[in-house]
């Protein structure tokens, strides 16, 4: 199919492109993309294939790379064509512009100098993810990607830990298994799945508690896209009481450590807690 250019206004217009499955792209998007005065990608190569696939040329129209590496470089350029009265389009390789895409200091940019921003809505792995998860999607929290290193990765856990909503993060491949791991440390055992390759070929869904899918993904790291979702804790989690005797009981046969970990498995609180609690309990 041949895309018909349209008149647009001038601005900023974020496009959302596909995950991976290039017919997902809406038809507002190919409008754009057929009629923006200047396109920018993230990623060029895969703006360009994106195009051809729905027969949208991109002729003589500048095309700018714009991600981490270079964007104190091609933003100027790309303002310039906006207090121009240009239309600027800006794709993300993949999902939905601004979620964790280095489009985010384009926008504020062009927002800071009056310029029209809007957005042409479509696919983000977020969602996504959420809603093949089957766990609650009525409230949820998006943490993007955590720290590399463990101990700042524990303390972003940490502070997520009592969210009453279902966390959704991303992460890389290689990281996958220690994320889990300490997942099921920082916010007790919860259910969780792990969606790798959203809407592509060899997309795949694994679901399970924290303990086991680490175990699987350190044994065996993945390939791809990964977006990790992870159920909330418990709604309502078992009186203080309650919490005490089950640690006075694991105290009298385990460590302080090991004690705190069976209880947070157990009720679905955070070992950090548990830990706390276990230790004043032994202080009494």
């Amino acid at each position: 199919m041949n895309w018909q250019t349209r008149d647009i206004a001038p601005g900023l217009y974020l496009v959302a492109t596909p995950l991976g499955n290039a017919r997902d792209i809406t038809l507002r998007a190919l409008d754009v993309l057929a009629s923006a005065d200047v396109l920018a990608a993230e990623d060029t190569r895969t703006l360009r294939r994106l195009m051809d696939i729905h027969g949208v040329p991109v002729g003589d129209r500048p095309l700018v790379p714009y991600h981490d590496h270079n964007g104190e470089r091609a933003r100027p350029r790309l303002m310039a064509a906006l207090a121009e009265g240009q239309s600027v389009a800006y794709a993300s390789e993949a999902g939905t512009p601004l979620i964790s895409d280095p489009g985010f200091d384009l926008m504020r940019a062009a927002l800071a100098e009056g310029i029209a921003c809007t957005t042409a809505p479509g696919p983000t792995a977020v969602v996504a993810a959420l809603t093949l998860s089957g766990l609650p999607s009525d409230r949820f929290f998006f943490a993007g990607f955590l720290p590399n290193s463990a101990s700042k990765r524990k303390k972003m856990l940490a502070e997520v830990s009592d969210v009453p909503a279902t966390l959704v993060f991303y992460e890389s491949p290689k990281r996958l298994g220690a994320m889990l791991r300490d997942a099921a440390e920082v916010l007790g055992d919860r259910d969780a799945v792990v969606c790798r390759e959203l809407t592509k070929k060899f997309e795949e869904r694994y679901a399970g508690r924290l303990s086991d899918l680490s175990k699987r993904y350190s044994d065996t790291p993945p390939k791809g896209e990964i977006v990790v979702v992870i159920d909330r804790g418990a709604d309502a989690q078992a009186d203080q009481a309650t919490l005490d005797a089950a640690l006075g009981d694991a105290l009298k046969r385990l460590s302080v450590k090991d004690a705190a970990t069976e209880v947070a498995q157990k009720y679905g609180i955070s070992r950090r807690d548990a830990y706390q609690r276990a230790m004043a309990l032994g202080e009494n």
